[in-house]
């Protein structure tokens, strides 16, 4: 073989095949887009409960340690066992390859025996049951009868059990969004996992303060066939889940998984989406990298005539090919590592295929070496590198040592000498699957949108009755009681709100804070104007709390008080942009001396009216058309300070005028 073998330039056949897919952002893409690929998306939404202790112990909840505060280690290593139908689970048997020391870290005040399953669990937490139907009669869905807890296999190691009991509250409901309906399948109360403090070859370590916290699972279902659809429908959920007052808010204490498909492609689920403003971007390039990975598909039964018959080939790199020692694989060497170069059969072109936006199909290997072998990146160069700088212009004289054919590809990787099988098994079931399907799995998300492998899916049947705990029956009394207190339905909180005249940009802020309750009940105990209220604190106290000016144990019932406050004093509500920076910095706010501190002096109207005839002369002074319009604006900033807490302005406008005798 000739070492002229022609070599295909990788950078272009990434914008080829991105212009083959026709892959558009997020920005560019219209519906057509996302109906020629047969966009398909749900989520499934998990919301921690603002309960005293923990779902099935009584240590306290919501009680978080630093990453060096802890009193005991435990640590487990996975072993798969058969399930009661005499088969193995697919990601016990993936993190049973991985060979991973999984150490937990616990802390005295928020762990027990119960954590290591050690001890049977106590009855479930009433609080949080409770909390659980409340928000499932919110959402308008059927309530179980009776209560039953499961037991649900986790075998990611992030808890330490290796299943995490859950139970089933309602099933069946919808979410009236602005243009259509979302379908709910189900909403379950269960128990939250572990915080991962580390992941990093063959050691993952884990907090277990979280760990039991009581948190509800919403399940939709497939409806959403837009990003900013499957976006509105979070939104729906956090909002509905804040508006009852009964749940937890900051970081971590609500995650979303988001569940993409394209057509003929497969569900994939991004896990753990932190922020719901990712969610458009993370689920348009999602399905565009499975439609990729379709299109990777055919190209390769074009190519590989029989897929069972394909095998890739393997030689180990030693010190004796210097000729191939490239720079990381030199490293490699130097670190005592095995390198292997692996030829890979009909794949020339599919490694530099687009699948992500400055991603192509190698990284999918890549990205399994690492979670599947363990072996941190970089931990494979390739004959397809896009990259500045890239080795692939090397990769002739490798082809030629593995008597590769024309259409063949060339990767080299390397890590200890223990995980060099699992290596090699990992880049060829990933391209046995390239052949076949979109795979089944799980994909860690991005902010930059993107997502890399994290594990499997588990299988459909991992989930059985748990014989430790009895069933609880949800009474009617129960039922009864709980409904009396439901918040307002969402939909009609954008109908108040537009009624009302708030601004617009404050609607999300005041309904993802749950502030247009404290909106509703100022205006109707002080009968204040809504749209002055909402404004004030959707924008004022807003900026305030987005700057990080809010004092420690702030609660929102400090702004109702401060309106009280206004109301018995008789001043008007603008006086409350000048109090608010010293009300929400106060541990423990006196309201009248933080008044008195903003200079403010309110003045009789008669007293303040008194003054605009001397103003005027003022202006006249300092004007070259002191008989203008111009002066009754500068007479009124100048009254603005001390009128604007006895009375409005724009009603004294005309009454200024006349007074200045402009017309």
């Amino acid at each position: 073989m000739s070492c002229h073998m022609t070599r295909i330039n990788p950078r272009k056949n990434y914008e080829k095949t991105r212009e083959e897919i026709g892959f558009v952002t997020r920005k560019e893409a219209t519906l057509n887009d996302y109906k020629r690929i047969g966009f398909k998306s749900g989520l499934e939404v998990h919301q921690q409960l603002k309960t005293k202790s923990k779902l099935f112990c009584r240590c306290p909840a919501g009680i978080f340690h630093g990453h060096d505060e802890y009193d005991a280690e435990v640590i487990r290593h996975m072993r798969p066992t058969l399930s009661e139908l005499g088969v193995y689970d697919g990601t016990a048997l993936m993190e049973f390859r991985t060979r991973k020391e999984i150490t937990y870290r616990l802390n005295n005040q928020t762990a027990c025996t119960y954590e290591v399953d050690d001890t049977p669990p106590f009855p479930i937490d009433m609080e949080a049951l409770e909390i659980s139907i409340s928000i499932a009669l919110a959402a308008k869905m059927n309530i179980v009868g009776e209560v039953h807890i499961t037991r649900k296999q986790y075998l990611d190691g992030s808890i330490p059990t290796g299943f995490q009991r859950s139970a089933i509250i309602s099933v069946e409901g919808e979410l009236q969004l602005k243009s259509k309906k979302v379908r709910l399948i189900q909403l379950s109360l269960e128990e939250d996992s572990c915080r991962e403090v580390s992941d990093i070859g063959h050691k993952r370590i884990y907090k277990t303060d979280r760990l039991g916290m009581p948190l509800i699972e919403t399940v939709t279902y497939p409806d959403c066939l837009t990003p900013d659809e499957l976006a509105e429908a979070g939104e729906y959920i956090r909002f509905l889940n804040r508006s009852t007052g009964m749940v937890r808010t900051g970081m971590g204490a609500a995650r979303e998984d988001v569940n993409v498909s394209c057509e003929g492609g497969n569900r994939v689920e991004i896990k753990g989406v932190a922020h719901i403003k990712w969610i458009p971007e993370l689920s348009h390039n999602e399905a565009f990298r499975q439609y990729a990975l379709l299109n990777i598909r055919s190209k390769l039964q074009k190519i590989i005539a029989d897929p069972a018959a394909w095998s890739l080939k393997t030689r180990e790199i030693t010190e004796s090919e210097s000729r191939f020692h490239f720079a990381p694989v030199r490293a490699a060497l130097d670190r005592g590592e095995k390198v292997m170069a692996l030829n890979l059969p009909g794949c020339r072109g599919i490694l530099s295929h687009f699948t992500q936006p400055e991603h192509i199909f190698a990284e999918e290997l890549s990205d399994r070496l690492k979670v599947i072998a363990c072996i941190e990146k970089p931990n494979m160069i390739h004959s397809e590198e896009i990259a500045e700088n890239n080795f692939n212009s090397l990769f002739a004289e490798v082809a030629i040592w593995l008597s590769a054919a024309p259409d063949d590809a060339q990767l080299i990787l390397w890590g200890p000498e223990a995980d060099i099988p699992t290596a090699i098994e990992t880049v060829d079931e990933r391209i046995r699957i390239a052949l076949n399907e979109v795979p089944n799995e799980t994909r860690k998300s991005f902010e930059d949108g993107t997502t890399m492998f994290e594990r499997v899916l588990p299988g459909r049947d991992r989930m059985y009755p748990d014989t430790d705990s009895q069933p609880i029956p949800v009474t009617t009394e129960m039922l009864d009681r709980l409904a009396k207190n439901q918040p307002v339905d969402i939909s009609l909180r954008f109908r108040q709100m537009k009624e009302w005249g708030i601004p617009e940009d404050t609607w999300h802020y005041l309904l993802s804070k749950n502030l247009v309750v404290v909106v509703e009940r100022i205006c109707n105990d002080f009968r204040f104007d809504h749209r002055e209220i909402g404004a004030i604190i959707g924008h004022r106290f807003r900026s305030l709390e987005g700057r990080g000016r809010v004092a420690r144990g702030f609660t929102y019932e400090r702004l109702y008080d401060l309106f009280a406050f206004l109301k018995k004093e008789q001043l008007l509500p603008p006086v409350a942009r000048l109090m608010l920076p010293g009300v929400v910095s106060s541990a423990e706010p006196d309201f009248k001396k933080i008044l008195d501190a903003t200079g403010f002096a309110p003045a009789p109207m008669d007293e303040i009216m008194a003054e605009v005839k001397e103003l005027g002369k003022k202006f006249a002074e300092i004007s070259y058309n002191g008989n203008s319009a111009a002066s009754v604006n500068w007479v009124m900033g100048q009254i603005h300070r001390r009128a604007i807490g006895t009375m409005r302005l724009a009603g004294v406008r005309k009454e200024v005028s006349e007074i200045l005798e402009v017309r």
